[in-house]
């Protein structure tokens, strides 16, 4: 597929050729764990790197290849790296980039997992990391060391929202040599590019954005050649995090409709935004379409829309906000992201719990705090079911 095609075209067409495979107009499934060779010469070949070929489907299958080149090609990267889960591919990435005794320089907020895997690493490895609001050059250089071995970012960060400039970052990296890992899950290819801003390596949760139906988890890496493959010769290879061929197939049936899914999910939520910062139970709400957002400018420079992710919080106490989730009727209670079904979640006691509170109020994770993963749906209906329920939280505290 020829790359210069717009990204909607790529989304469907990219990575496969249905003239290689029978004339079979959907990638073909290959579910199947061993390939045979025509002889032990060529086993051996292929064992030796010496032939093109499969082997076993845990170091390459037909269709995670598809996959695979159809990411790099979307990301506008040379090569990708599929994985059973996302943080099958953060772990890989991290790992495959450190050593013990290293430094990671990392976004002052993440998912909790990434936390959770950081602090194992310290903990184990003497991996350090220092989290920073990279907001400034001088900032971000005054956090580097001679042991940094990599700068992991999220932006959009999960879940307060706060955005990274990429660009930005990518200079000051590149005069140390460093290399620049971000986490595009909220975004998307769609939506943001990393890759062209200078960056080295982007991974998803494809079980998000990139599957966009709820039944499949994934992960997916993306970057230059020489480093795609040393990951998936080693941490790949031998931590064995990879994904099932079936799953790839889910994840490139999701990705022929990524570009007007996320059409659709982007224009709900710059829908609903305003109504809830109209509402009095609402304190505030963070959105990085919003145009009173702080980063709204980075947003404008870096991403296509401000996306499908809508932070906000309560006016009130803990309990107002769990009260809140516990008062919808159709919009469901749930941790994951960027589904056909609006979800929505309570960070600081579910995604982000694994962080102790002084680091996640630090990171601007509140008790308060409300992530809406806004669906496909009509967003006049996920608007009514949000203000029902949050008339019941100013309802509530007036009765109290």
């Amino acid at each position: 597929m020829n790359e210069k095609k717009a990204f909607e075209t790529n989304v469907i067409h990219s990575g496969y050729n249905s003239k290689d495979f029978l004339g079979s107009l959907t990638t073909p499934l290959f579910q199947t764990s061993t390939f045979t060779f025509d002889s032990a010469e060529q086993g051996e070949q292929r064992f030796a790197g010496e032939a093109e070929g499969y082997i076993y489907s845990r170091l390459g299958n037909p269709t995670v290849k598809a996959l695979e080149d159809r990411i790099a090609t979307l990301e506008g990267g040379e090569a990708g790296l599929a994985f059973g889960s996302g943080m099958a591919a953060v772990s890989a990435v991290l790992i495959a980039l450190t050593k013990a005794n290293d430094h990671i320089l990392c976004s002052r907020g993440i998912y909790g997992c990434t936390f959770g895997l950081l602090s194992m690493l310290e903990e184990k490895y003497n991996i350090q990391t220092n989290f920073s609001e990279m907001k400034t050059e001088e900032q971000v250089r005054s956090l580097i060391r001679p042991e940094t071995s990599c700068i992991y970012v999220e932006t959009p960060i999960n879940p307060t929202m706060e955005l990274i400039d990429l660009a930005m970052v990518s200079r000051v990296a590149k005069d140390y040599g460093i290399p620049v890992v971000v986490d595009n899950t909220f975004s998307s290819p769609y939506l943001q590019r990393p890759l062209e801003l200078g960056c080295d390596l982007v991974v998803h949760s494809a079980t998000k954005y990139i599957g966009g139906h709820g039944d499949v988890v994934a992960g997916l890496l993306v970057g230059n050649q020489d480093v795609i493959q040393r990951i998936a010769m080693t941490t790949q290879k031998d931590i064995g995090g990879i994904i099932s061929p079936f799953d790839a197939w889910l994840l490139l049936r999701g990705l022929k409709t990524l570009a007007v899914r996320m059409d659709r999910h982007c224009s709900n939520a710059e829908k609903i935004v305003p109504y809830l910062k109209d509402h009095p139970a609402v304190a505030k709400v963070y959105y990085p379409g919003d145009h009173l957002h702080p980063d709204y400018y980075i947003m404008k420079k870096q991403m296509k829309y401000g996306g499908g992710l809508i932070s906000f919080e309560i006016n009130g106490t803990k309990q107002d906000a769990q009260y809140l989730l516990n008062q919808l009727t159709f919009i469901k209670k749930a941790v994951s992201l960027g589904d056909a079904e609006t979800l929505i979640q309570h960070p600081s006691t579910m995604t982000h719990s694994v962080i102790p509170e002084e680091t996640r109020l630090h990171m601007g994770i509140t008790d308060q705090l409300v992530r809406l993963s806004v669906g496909l749906e009509a967003f006049e209906d996920v608007w009514a079911d949000l203000h029902q329920a949050l008339n019941k939280v100013e309802s509530s505290k007036v009765e109290q």
